[in-house]
């Protein structure tokens, strides 16, 4: 099998691939190949680089995306993206990644002709949804995005339908909660804050809060979403029906019980690095975010998360902390 990742430098990206080079297969078949694509040049994996294709490269550059699926990938995992906040700041930026670079990928995959048919599988967002909205969001919920990035990837999520309908390919919408607690340095993303009220303190540094304790949110762990991809990847046609874009499973919560669940788990003293300070773009941009959904569809077709928030920061503690927390 050959595996392509667009985004492959991201964080997701990244943990994505060294699952893949754990586990050596995806599914029952084998893994033979691996074309990582980025931006910047993706780090080649350790025990694999005889197999793995290395490129940095634009997908909305002419040419680009009809290179990237010239070797006829079987599973194509495009995860390139410019984040919320950095995508409602820089709205050129964000629809030539989000939407040019998206349709690029499909329309090269439409053209390839001669019965290629891949497995698309897209990290799409809750951000998609907007307000007003129900006490718990279905599947079949409005696509009403209050941010340019939602209506990014709304679009994608009806190309991605549409090129399935039409049997120009496979595809799989996975709409990814927030992903806390996100590793290495904070990003442009306005739900980064989620994150970094996590990891910073853990990591005995301050915190900035832009927002209320009373702001409620659907959080998934990083090991939750790659699962969410690998397992997206499976479904076939007849599982998912002609519905193929599903929210994912999650936590939901309010800032201050995320904060609980901290001190909980790492104590008072690491909560008190934890600083207040207002921030109006990120309370507005979160304002226009769901916060409760009902994912039965994809609990059905057997996707999984965490229960609690405890157990989000205690898989970050485990997977990026080697299980210590700073003094």
């Amino acid at each position: 099998m050959h595996i392509l990742i667009t985004g492959a430098a991201g964080m997701i990206g990244r943990k994505l691939t060294e699952r893949l080079i754990v586990d050596r297969a995806l599914g029952a078949q084998p893994i033979e190949k691996l074309t990582l694509i980025d931006i910047v040049a993706p780090a080649r994996p350790v025990g694999f680089s005889d197999h793995v294709k290395i490129r940095a490269a634009d997908l909305a550059d002419p040419g680009v995306a009809e290179k990237a699926i010239s070797e006829r990938p079987d599973v194509i995992f495009h995860l390139a993206g410019v984040v919320s906040g950095e995508a409602e700041t820089e709205f050129e930026k964000g629809y030539r990644v989000n939407l040019d670079g998206g349709r690029a990928l499909l329309e090269a995959i439409r053209l390839a002709g001669d019965g290629y048919l891949p497995k698309v599988v897209f990290s799409s967002s809750m951000a998609v949804f907007g307000a007003p909205f129900p006490e718990a969001i279905p599947d079949d919920f409005n696509l009403t995005p209050l941010t340019s990035y939602g209506t990014q990837k709304a679009i994608i999520e009806l190309l991605l339908a549409d090129y399935t309908r039409r049997g120009f390919l496979e595809g799989v919408g996975i709409r990814l909660p927030s992903i806390v607690v996100r590793p290495g340095k904070p990003n442009k993303a306005a739900s980064g804050f989620f994150s970094g009220i996590i990891r910073e303190p853990l990591n005995g540094e301050e915190a900035i809060l832009p927002v209320s304790d009373s702001v409620l949110h659907w959080h998934a762990s990083p090991r939750s979403a790659v699962g969410f991809l690998i397992h997206g990847a499976g479904l076939t046609r007849k599982q998912l029906g002609d519905r193929v874009n599903l929210m994912m499973p999650g936590v939901c919560c309010t800032v201050g019980e995320q904060i609980e669940a901290l001190r909980r788990v790492a104590g008072d003293k690491v909560v008190a690095r934890i600083r207040r300070a207002p921030d109006p773009l990120v309370q507005r941009i979160v304002a226009g975010w769901p916060s409760r959904f009902d994912p039965k569809r994809a609990l059905a077709l057997g996707f999984t998360a965490e229960a609690t928030f405890d157990d989000i920061i205690r898989a970050h503690i485990e997977d990026e902390l080697g299980g210590k927390i700073a003094d």
